[in-house]
């Protein structure tokens, strides 16, 4: 009876194995036509369907060869160490056993089959693959899959409904980078959807503490940062980000282009709301904030960390508020805005700026320090 039973679910298991690799194959295929279905994660507002209207980004790589396409999902054990014999040996092996999966799912796929996207079942099949396997080059796989897929508003739908949402969110407790941000694209795909975003909220904070702690300017950390903007182009569940907001100027101050331009998207949807406003000004900001105005930092750094302050100070009425004002301390945003005389000299510093653009918008910018902030203080 034991037996009988176990071979039943060798059975099953191997079944759903094979119908979601077919379901993987289908999508591998068809990657050059779903390159500008992803989600890029940029702010923008939440139609009536549900879905953003942002730009979208594709998670696969340019290089389209059949060799990267093997390489992609080869895991290598932790002592298939570079240099030694035993780990040469342990590599060529986790080669070759990738190769052998992506060979098992070409011969089950149609030759005939060119459809990127998957039906209810097929998705059904692909979600029980991610919840059972534990295989970090097959999860990889599966949740591109799912990613590509969730690039389509329709599926959005569908994936919530087969409970994918779970699934998928429990994977961001694994320890391997690249697993973890194939969830973490997958989730973004999802969270255009207004529905989506009610039932993804209980994952923020766990989303915001490993984007946080993760390796400056990983992949990992990037990918979160999509996800919380996305999951704030509504004013709903931004206060849930009010605690991070410290640590969110600090990746800015440290990280390169790209990050910072990625943690500017999520402060600018902040900004734009006046119920974030004391949050913000609360927020603890390097030292090294006022040393990005310079001639040397990147244009679109300087223009929307611009539109950043600008969106405060239109926000905060500073003759209103100015018995709360002791309630700011030292070190945060809003004694970096009050030293306004110490910031006007960083602005005016790029004045002389190469780009046009940059000009008018310091320009702009310092018509509204002179009217709006801190006037007793001009006095």
């Amino acid at each position: 009876m034991g037996y009988t039973r176990k071979v039943g679910w060798v059975t099953a298991g191997l079944v759903i194995g094979a119908g979601a690799c077919y379901c993987i194959y289908r999508l591998t295929r068809g990657r050059k036509q779903n390159k500008e279905k992803m989600a890029e994660g940029g702010s923008g507002d939440v139609d009536d369907a549900g879905d953003c209207s942002g730009a979208r980004y594709n998670d696969w790589s340019d290089d389209d060869g059949d060799t990267n396409d093997s390489k992609s999902i080869v895991w290598y054990p932790p002592w298939a160490r570079i240099g030694t014999e035993a780990g040469t040996r342990a590599r060529a092996r986790a080669r070759a056993r990738a190769t052998r999966a992506r060979r098992a799912v070409q011969k089950r796929a149609s030759p005939n089959s060119d459809d990127t996207i998957l039906s209810p079942q097929e998705l059904q099949k692909v979600l029980c693959l991610v919840e059972m396997s534990e295989k970090p080059y097959i999860l990889e796989a599966a949740l591109i899959a799912l990613g590509n897929n969730a690039a389509y508003a329709f599926n959005r739908d569908i994936i919530r409904d087969l409970g994918g949402l779970p699934i998928v969110a429990k994977i961001l407790n694994t320890r391997d980078p690249i697993v973890k941000e194939k969830a973490l694209i997958v989730l973004n795909n999802l969270s255009v959807n207004a529905e989506n975003q009610r039932r993804l909220k209980i994952y923020m904070n766990q989303v915001c503490d490993d984007t946080i702690t993760s390796r400056l300017n990983s992949s990992v950390q990037l990918a979160g940062l999509r996800l919380l903007t996305n999951m704030t182009v509504t004013n709903e569940y931004q206060h849930m980000l009010a605690n991070s907001i410290s640590d969110f100027f600090r990746l800015f101050s440290a990280g390169n282009e790209e990050t910072k331009l990625q943690v500017l998207k999520l402060l600018l949807n902040l900004a734009e709301n006046p119920a974030m406003t004391r949050e913000l000004l609360r927020a603890q900001v390097p030292s090294s904030l006022g040393s990005l105005f310079n001639k040397k930092e990147n244009k679109e750094v300087i223009l929307k960390l611009l539109v950043v302050f600008e969106n405060l100070n239109d926000n905060f009425r500073w003759e209103e508020n100015e018995p709360t004002q002791n309630q700011f301390g030292e070190g945060s945003l809003f004694f970096f805005l009050k030293e306004f005389q110490v910031c006007a000299d960083k602005v005016l510093g790029i004045e002389g700026h190469h780009d046009f653009l940059v000009k008018v918008k310091v320009g702009k910018f310092m018509a509204k320090l002179a009217e709006h902030m801190f006037p007793k203080i001009q006095e």
